[in-house]
């Protein structure tokens, strides 16, 4: 039996302000409020008047690519783990997953042209702009995270670092009114998380309390959540947000996700500046890319796998 959530709400932090600027008194409120939200929950909402005009094209351009036979949706394919098409042996969820996403032409000639041969602008066009909107946002809410924690310096550096990985997913709808796990309770193992849902209910996130809290969809915002790359660069700073996907009734869930993560060949270590006597180093160095490897590749009983932190303490 699933356990229903709470009636506990994340905090709405407002990012519509598209000049928002660091040094500034609206930034700095802001900032106060990130920190705030990320030390109790992991995560937070973030309002924006931008994602609401991409909102009908968005979920439209993925009820378009989810609609495509199933023989067509498997031609997405990638060298890479956890790339390329994925249907989950549920078969409630189904993914996709592009790498590199914020170099526009990767949409297009990756994922668009392999699934429309014959082209089709206007769907790779709306994941552009949403990926573009969504990175913004991200790149704003890390500069406010090292900033909080007198890190700036490493601003440039973590940018410069990151991969952006566009995911696609759909939860079929289980045709029941038993809440059903569409995707079991997990911390994500990149850095950052940004969601944007449909209108229906599903992503619940753990309170400190051990609570589950239903995330309310909303059009105009945002679900940003702490990964456990942040978690072991800040040497525990800020703790992941532990979530799952909880599904009933009759109408699919759509939710698009950026996923920032640091390229292969680039090594995450705490910096010094955030380890001491008393705050000795608590993870080893890594490389997101070998991780996934190993990950994948890993065969334990019942299917599961050891995550990024206990890898990184092994």
């Amino acid at each position: 039996m699933v356990s229903l959530g709470t009636a506990a709400k994340l905090p709405v932090i407002d990012f519509s302000n598209q000049n928002l600027k660091p040094g500034t008194s609206e930034w700095d409120s802001a900032k106060h409020q990130v920190q705030q939200a990320l030390e109790e929950y992991g995560c937070f909402r973030a309002s924006s008047d931008q994602v609401v005009e991409l909102r009908e094209a968005v979920f439209g351009a993925m009820e378009e690519v989810f609609d495509l036979p199933l023989e067509t949706k498997k031609l997405y394919v990638s060298d890479k783990p956890f790339r390329g098409y994925f249907g989950h042996p549920s078969k409630l969820l189904e993914s996709m997953m592009i790498d590199e996403a914020q170099i526009a032409e990767n949409i297009e000639q990756r994922l668009t042209t392999t699934l429309w041969p014959q082209g089709n602008t206007s769907f790779s066009k709306t994941l552009v702009s949403f990926t573009e909107l969504s990175t913004r946002l991200e790149k704003t809410i890390r500069r406010m995270i090292l900033e909080i924690f007198g890190m700036d310096k490493y601003v440039d550096e973590h940018i410069d670092s990151t991969n952006y990985l566009l995911k696609l997913m759909k939860y079929k709808a289980p045709q029941t009114s038993e809440p059903t796990v569409g995707a079991v309770a997990h911390n994500d193992m990149n850095t950052l998380t940004i969601l944007y849902q449909n209108e229906v209910d599903g992503l619940q996130v753990q309170s400190k309390a051990g609570e589950w809290i239903d995330v309310e969809p909303s059009p105009d915002s945002f679900v940003v959540m702490v990964g456990e790359s942040l978690y072991i660069w800040l040497n525990g700073g800020l703790s992941p947000a532990y979530h799952r996907v909880v599904v009933k009734g009759n109408k699919a869930r759509y939710s698009a996700g950026l996923f920032s993560a640091s390229r292969g060949g680039y090594r995450v270590k705490a910096p010094e500046e955030l380890v001491d006597d008393k705050n000795p180093m608590l993870f080893k160095p890594f490389d997101y890319e070998e991780f996934l490897g190993f990950y994948l590749t890993q065969v334990a009983p019942g299917g599961a796998r050891t995550g990024l932190t206990a890898y990184c303490t092994a």
